[in-house]
């Protein structure tokens, strides 16, 4: 039972990063977040990369990157 316990947990967490820092691009029409710095869905971001929590990120009205999902 123990180790179905842990392996559900494991399976459980491992899609939902514990990470409260997110990062989005600098520019006024950012729509995603990233939760990796060097996510394909930033690469074309000219106004530099900007790092902020998870909390705020959600806040501005952002979501998830469709590459990180």
């Amino acid at each position: 039972m123990k180790n179905t316990l842990l392996l559900l947990f494991i399976f459980c967490t491992s899609f939902h990063p514990v990470e409260d820092n997110v990062f989005i691009c600098g520019s006024t029409g950012a729509k995603k977040y990233h939760y990796n710095e060097n996510c394909r869905g930033l690469s074309s971001c000219s106004h530099g990369v900007v790092k902020k929590s998870l909390k705020q990120a959600k806040g501005l009205g952002l979501t998830l990157c469709g590459w990180e999902d």
